[in-house]
């Protein structure tokens, strides 16, 4: 990404997410303040759907996200390291073993189908969330931003989206200000990672569950570098 070609809204969403970055690592990762800064950064980009969705309205512009509504909870999601680690936390606390034991089964098996197609066929593959239950997200305090940053203005494109992903006239109605928002602000909380040596590795929602797990083993929340999800791969 060259910097000198961002929007000065873009820079600011980016400087945002590096100060977190920055904030929580100080030159020695720890587990309890990445945690911290990712909550952070996640409600800074909650605020920000408040604001649009308050504008949304008095523009009479719809935005039809809302609880049950979850056709986009069946295309790939993509998160990078330290959301999961936040993720599997709060799956941790929040969730009982045997809740936890059905959100690895489902990754299991949905990442056996989508870990094998191409590019082009895993755009359109459709597979509930792991997290999916009852048409709601399970660990949605603890969403990825691309979960937080997708708000639709037509339902009936999202649902046409997931009939017919083959169909290219079919893209959501989705808004871009806050995809662009989210995406330059996870960039920049990657970039604050670098001179700690963590590597914000992305992942599709099934792996990055999997290796946040570590196959039950222990993992040194004392010692960042050496976490499966923060390794160079």
């Amino acid at each position: 990404m060259d910097k000198h070609e961002l929007s000065e809204t873009d820079k600011a969403f980016f400087q945002d997410g590096l100060r977190l970055a920055e904030a929580a690592t100080n030159n020695q990762p720890a587990a309890n303040k990445l945690w911290q800064a990712t909550r952070q950064e996640q409600d800074a980009i909650e605020g920000l759907i408040e604001a649009l969705s308050s504008e949304a309205a008095r523009q009479n512009i719809t935005i039809d996200c809302r609880k049950g509504c979850s056709w986009c909870c069946h295309q790939p999601i993509f998160g990078v390291s330290h959301e999961f680690h936040y993720l599997w936390k709060f799956i941790e606390l929040n969730m009982s073993e045997n809740e936890r034991q059905g959100v690895l089964q489902r990754a299991f098996d949905n990442y056996q189908k989508r870990g094998r197609l191409s590019q082009d066929e895993l755009n359109k593959s459709k597979l509930p969330c792991p997290l999916l239950k009852d048409g709601a997200c399970s660990a949605y305090p603890a969403r990825p931003m691309a979960c937080r940053i997708y708000l639709s203005m037509s339902e009936e494109s999202c649902k046409r989206f997931h009939d017919s992903p083959e169909d290219e006239n079919n893209y959501p109605a989705l808004l871009e200000f806050p995809l662009r928002a989210g995406q330059m602000m996870n960039e920049g909380f990657t970039e604050g990672l670098k001179p700690t040596g963590l590597i914000n590795n992305e992942y599709l929602m099934e792996e990055g569950l999997l290796i946040a797990h570590n196959n039950g083993d222990p993992i040194d929340e004392n010692n960042l570098s050496n976490h499966p999800l923060f390794k160079k791969y």
